[in-house]
């Protein structure tokens, strides 16, 4: 884990409009774009993203492939394949966990500082939202507990009011758990950053 700890947040917007190195995007194994958040990163990206997806060829579920960001603000774009929600009986959790371990290794490896990722699974895949944040806040938290990273910032990006609030208490409860992952910070409504950022400390 980086000396001073990462900083895990909620923020409600469009995930292609932040500041960080690494976007993460919830694509289909075919890393062929579509709709939702990964049509809106390949819109926003440019269509040398789609081209270099074709060129990659594919990713399992549970994994993730990394490409340039094209014309985001982002340095890299990392496309995550969730899995498709089935009764939560076929494995959901370990794949959805391995989305967020492959991305971070992913940025790991190229010494990233800051990372983002939308709530992934829970559109048309039907993950549900309380079970998907709940898997994301805490295998981004024990990741970065067990490995040595550059990470500073993690941001996990959500799509309406609703989305926010469900990642907000994630963390809330991740902060009462383990309050080590973390500098202790204020208030946990941040305005330089976004009206509705919550972080987890």
């Amino acid at each position: 884990m980086v000396e001073g700890r990462p900083r895990l947040v909620a923020v409600e917007g469009d995930i292609t409009r932040l500041d960080v190195e690494v976007l993460v995007t919830a694509a289909n194994s075919r890393l062929a774009g579509g709709g939702g958040v990964d049509g809106a990163v390949h819109r926003a990206a440019g269509p040398e993203l789609l081209a270099a997806c074709r060129d990659i060829g594919g990713c399992p579920t549970g994994e993730a492939r990394i490409t340039p960001g094209f014309n985001l603000e982002a340095r890299y774009v990392v496309h995550a394949v969730g899995p498709v929600w089935r009764g939560g009986h076929a494995d959901e959790a370990e794949l959805l966990a391995g989305c967020y371990r492959h991305a971070l290794d992913l940025a790991r490896a190229r010494d990233a500082a800051s990372i983002a990722f939308p709530a992934i699974s829970t559109g048309i895949y039907g993950y549900p939202l309380g079970a998907a944040a709940a898997v994301a806040v805490g295998t981004v938290a024990a990741y970065l507990e067990a490995n040595e990273t550059k990470m500073e910032r993690v941001v996990f990006s959500c799509f309406g009011r609703e989305v926010h609030e469900v990642y907000a208490n994630a963390l809330a409860a991740l902060s009462g758990r383990a309050v080590d992952l973390t500098r202790p910070r204020g208030p946990r409504t941040l305005p330089a950053l976004n009206p509705r950022e919550t972080d987890d400390g």
